[in-house]
């Protein structure tokens, strides 16, 4: 049972033949085939696809965010001639007067 004997197969093709006519199955066949045949191309174009944004997320997967660096302590002593002068917040100074 659920074998597939040399007769099974004879059978089959007699079968096909009386259905459909000796013409038209190579004509079928070719048909079959080139149908066949843009299935995989389409297949195969959709796995490389799904790769191609694969290999895209995983290289922006290795960018990270900046993250803000703490301010560095000015180790240079400031020119001789300039003045630094206090940062005043603007609406605190509006907010003195």
């Amino acid at each position: 049972m659920g074998a597939l004997r040399p007769w099974h197969i004879a059978v089959l093709v007699v079968v096909l033949i009386l259905l459909f006519g000796a013409k038209r199955l190579p004509d079928a066949a070719r048909s079959l085939g080139r149908s066949l045949r843009i299935i995989k191309a389409e297949t195969k174009s959709l796995a490389d696809d799904d790769r191609d944004l694969a290999e895209k997320a995983d290289a922006q997967a290795g960018y990270q965010p900046l993250t803000p660096q703490p301010p560095q302590q000015a180790q240079q002593q400031p020119y001789q001639g300039t003045v630094q002068q206090p940062v005043v917040d603007p609406v605190q100074r509006v907010r003195d007067n």
